[in-house]
């Protein structure tokens, strides 16, 4: 009989006679082996996820990230942002006013000390010094006559006391006398007084005089020119500035720190910056002051580090850029391991909790600390620095061992910085330390459709 042969089938009452009634067709063979062998995987992955959840241990060096420890310099340093100005300048300008007649300097000329700079035309005070010096003449004419008065009345006074002894004089002549010689006596003195008057009126105007030249306070080289030859200068209300003069040959570099960085600095301190045009060549100084006022930008308060650097070739020029880095600490061909690597030392008394060796378990300590860490959150997020937890110098690390177990080392810890730390004792150069987890990879999807799991046919259908 052919699959497609009708077959009478009974009626519900048990007779014969009801409605034909196609057979259920059978499924293929090969569809059974795919579900088959499909139910077999199943089986197996869940047996395995099981077993590897319950019992199964994974390689400590396959879960964890590791570095190694090296050799090598380390630098804890403050960064700040300066400017650079000659530590010596001088701001030269005019004590009188006038018409800048010559300028015999130009911007950038080395000048030394005492050479002349400039010339104010010097006619209106030249003519005040021979007006002073003129009258100072004519007082002087004058106090000699008076001299000569008085000279005579004193001898006036003398003949008419002797006179007086041998009553050959009235009362009233002696007396006139006498008061002659003391009149004559105060018109000297007036004429002295007022060659003194004259006197200091004609140094007055000879040191004005003098001011219409200009000299050089300091050596130095011209930085700056503020005025020119043929310019009128008033010096009434505040001294003009012509030209400032600079030693170059010593700059001081004017660093603006924040105020949450200002407390890691200490007077003495080396540091070093580098410029925009060499930033491959540092120059190195030793921090020489701190001023207390602070300058306030945008809300920010910064405070002025102020440091000194030679500048014999005068490559460091005025106003240029500095990146400036003060070294709070440093260490040379030091034992170094990643900061994320530490974890703190539990405090007395308190339990550390349980150490686990050959299982990635051992190592979830220091994997917690060493991925805060590398996502920065420790830092910038509670606004404490993470170094701060090993002040005391102590330190936990996790190591791992030629057999891939991981054991916790406690080590005795340097100098830090935002990177790194110096390890002092306790651990040597080549061995492994952890400073991470590695992320558990991705369960497979599950695989749903007609590839496993062929639809079933419908209802009164084929397959």
């Amino acid at each position: 009989m052919s699959p497609d042969t009708e077959t009478p089938v009974a009626a519900k009452d048990g007779r014969p006679g009801g409605a034909p009634q196609r057979a259920r067709p059978r499924m293929p063979r090969t569809t059974r082996w795919a579900l088959a062998l499909a139910a077999c995987a199943l089986l197996a992955g869940g047996g395995y996820y099981a077993w590897q959840s319950g019992f199964g241990q994974v390689s400590s060096e396959e879960s964890v990230i590791t570095a190694v420890a090296q050799r090598g310099d380390l630098e804890d340093t403050v960064t700040a942002t300066g400017t650079l100005q000659p530590k010596d300048f001088v701001d030269v300008g005019t004590q009188v006013s006038g018409q800048l007649k010559k300028l015999l300097v130009e911007v950038g000329a080395v000048v030394k000390a005492g050479q002349l700079l400039a010339e104010i035309d010097p006619s209106v005070y030249q003519s005040k010094v021979d007006g002073d010096r003129a009258q100072l003449l004519n007082q002087r004419a004058q106090l000699a006559d008076r001299e000569a008065q008085l000279e005579l009345a004193r001898l006036q006074f003398s003949r008419q006391k002797n006179l007086d002894r041998e009553n050959a004089t009235t009362t009233e002549a002696l007396q006139g006398a006498e008061a002659a010689q003391r009149s004559a006596l105060a018109q000297a003195d007036a004429i002295r007084a007022q060659i003194k008057q004259t006197e200091s009126a004609l140094r007055g105007d000879e040191a004005n005089l003098g001011y219409t030249k200009i000299y050089a306070p300091i050596a130095g080289t011209v930085v700056s020119q503020a005025a020119k030859q043929g310019q009128t200068l008033n010096a009434n209300q505040q001294a003009p500035i012509v030209m400032r003069i600079a030693d170059l040959a010593t700059m001081t570099v004017q660093a603006q720190v924040s105020e949450a960085d200002v407390p890691k600095l200490r007077i003495g301190m080396d540091v070093y910056f580098t410029t925009l045009g060499g930033s491959t060549r540092r120059h190195y100084g030793k921090l020489r002051q701190i001023p207390p006022t602070p300058t306030v930008v945008n809300n920010v308060v910064l405070y002025d580090a102020l440091f000194d650097v030679e500048n014999p070739n005068q490559a460091l020029m005025t106003q240029m850029t500095a990146q400036v880095f003060f070294v709070a600490s440093s260490a040379k061909d030091a034992v170094l391991v990643p900061l994320a690597a530490l974890r703190p030392v539990a405090a007395e008394g308190r339990p550390r909790g349980p150490r686990t060796s050959g299982s990635a378990k051992g190592a979830s300590g220091a994997a917690t600390n060493a991925d805060a860490a590398r996502k920065g959150g420790g830092e910038r997020a509670s606004g404490i620095d993470p170094r701060s937890q090993y002040a005391n110098g102590r330190a936990l690390v996790s190591v791992v061992d030629a057999d891939g177990k991981v054991a916790d080392r406690e080590v005795k810890v340097g100098a830090m910085n935002r990177v790194s730390a110096q390890i002092l004792s306790g651990l040597e150069p080549g061995e492994k330390v952890v400073i991470g987890t590695r992320a558990p990879a991705a369960a497979a999807p599950k695989q749903t459709g007609s590839a496993l799991v062929p639809k079933s046919p419908t209802k009164g259908g084929r397959p």
